[in-house]
C-alpha cells in the first residue's frame, strides 16, 4: 500500500476532528513542522492546538536552520527570542545558523542553563560574544560553529573551561581560504588539547593547523575517537602521525577526502562579494583556482 494512501470515509461515518486528538499525539505531529510554521500558523488554528504549542515539550529543541524564503519574510531574531521564552529554561538544543548576533547568543545563554547543543555560524558573532555566552552554559555537550572569519584561541579556552562536559566540537571554516593562518590555528588546537579533555568528536573542516597542532590534540584528548580533518591542507598524515591516528581514532576523515556531504560550501566559487567584504576581504583581489588536492580550493593573495 502506498504511504500516501488516505482511506475514504465509510458511509455515515462522521468526519474526524483533528482538534480532538490526544495532546501527546498532536504534539508528536506538530513537532514535525518548522518552528516558524508553529509560531505563525499552527497555534492560530484552534484553542487545543494553541495549548499544545504552549507546552514546554514543544520548545526543548529550536531549529532555525535552512529556512529558505522564511529568512526574508520574518524578523528571525525576534522569533528566536520568543521561542526561547516559550521554552522557560527547558531548551536543550538550538540551531540559529547564520542570523545570530552577540546579543541574541547571550539572550539564549542567559535563559537556557540546561542547553546541551548549540549550533551557529560565526559571521556576526564575535570572540567576546562567544566568551560572554558560554560561561552561562555549564551543561553544554555539543558546539557546532561554521566560521566565516577568524577566531582566537581565547574563546576556545573559555569554552573548554566553562563547558567541562563538552564531547563534540565542530569548528569548521567556510569558505576554505588561507586567511586562517597556521600559527593561529595551532594556538586554537593547543587550547582544545588543554581545555577539552572529554572531547570525543572533533571536526575541523578547512582549518589551518599543521602536524604540530594535530599532535597536541591527540595527546590532550585521550577519548577522541571521531576526527574530521577534511580540507586541512597543512596536515601531512604520514609516518608516526598516521600510525598514531590509525591506532587512536575509530572514524578518521583525511584532508583530501570528499566534502560533498557537507551542508555548507568549502570554496569561494560562488560566494557573494558583499559577504566576502563582510569578512574583511577586498573586492578587487584576485583569486587563483588551485587544484593541489582532490578537494579543490581557492588561495588568497
Amino acid at each position: 500500500m502506498s504511504s500516501s494512501y488516505v482511506p475514504l470515509l465509510m458511509k455515515d461515518e462522521e468526519p474526524r476532528n483533528w482538534a480532538e486528538l490526544p495532546s501527546e499525539l498532536t504534539s508528536f505531529i506538530l513537532n514535525r513542522l518548522s518552528m516558524i510554521d508553529i509560531l505563525e500558523n499552527v497555534q492560530k488554528v484552534c484553542k487545543p492546538w494553541r495549548r499544545v504549542c504552549k507546552d514546554l515539550s514543544m520548545w526543548r529543541k529550536i531549529d532555525m536552520s535552512n529556512l529558505g524564503d522564511f529568512a526574508t519574510k520574518y524578523d528571525l531574531m525576534i522569533m528566536c527570542r520568543h521561542a526561547v521564552d516559550l521554552s522557560q529554561g527547558g531548551l536543550v538544543d538550538i540551531d540559529i545558523w547564520d542570523f545570530g548576533t552577540d546579543d541574541l547568543l547571550y539572550y539564549i545563554a542567559e535563559r537556557s542553563i540546561n542547553l546541551r547543543s548549540l549550533r551557529f555560524a560565526y559571521n556576526k558573532i564575535t570572540d567576546e560574544g562567544v566568551m560572554k555566552a558560554v560561561v552561562k552554559l555549564p551543561l553544554l555537550e555539543e558546539l557546532d560553529v561554521i566560521l566565516y572569519c577568524s577566531l582566537s584561541g581565547n574563546s576556545m579556552r573559555v569554552v573548554g573551561q566553562s563547558c567541562p562536559n563538552l564531547k563534540t566540537l565542530r569548528l569548521n571554516h567556510s569558505p576554505k581560504v588561507e586567511y586562517f593562518g597556521c600559527d593561529e590555528s595551532n594556538s586554537i588546537a593547543t587550547e582544545i588539547a588543554e581545555c577539552m579533555p572529554k572531547l570525543r568528536h572533533l571536526q575541523l573542516i578547512g582549518d589551518g593547523l599543521n602536524n604540530t597542532g594535530l599532535n597536541a590534540i591527540l595527546d590532550g584528548c585521550p577519548y577522541l575517537d571521531h576526527l574530521d580533518l577534511r580540507e586541512c591542507s597543512n596536515i601531512n598524515l604520514v609516518g608516526d602521525l598516521e600510525k598514531k591516528c590509525s591506532k587512536r581514532i575509530s572514524v578518521l576523515r583525511c584532508p583530501y577526502d570528499s566534502t560533498a556531504d557537507l551542508p555548507f560550501q568549502t570554496t569561494l566559487y560562488d560566494l557573494e562579494w558583499d559577504f566576502v567584504s563582510d569578512c574583511g576581504f577586498d573586492n578587487d583581489v584576485d583569486f587563483e583556482f588551485s587544484c593541489t588536492s582532490p578537494s579543490d580550493y581557492y588561495r588568497w593573495y
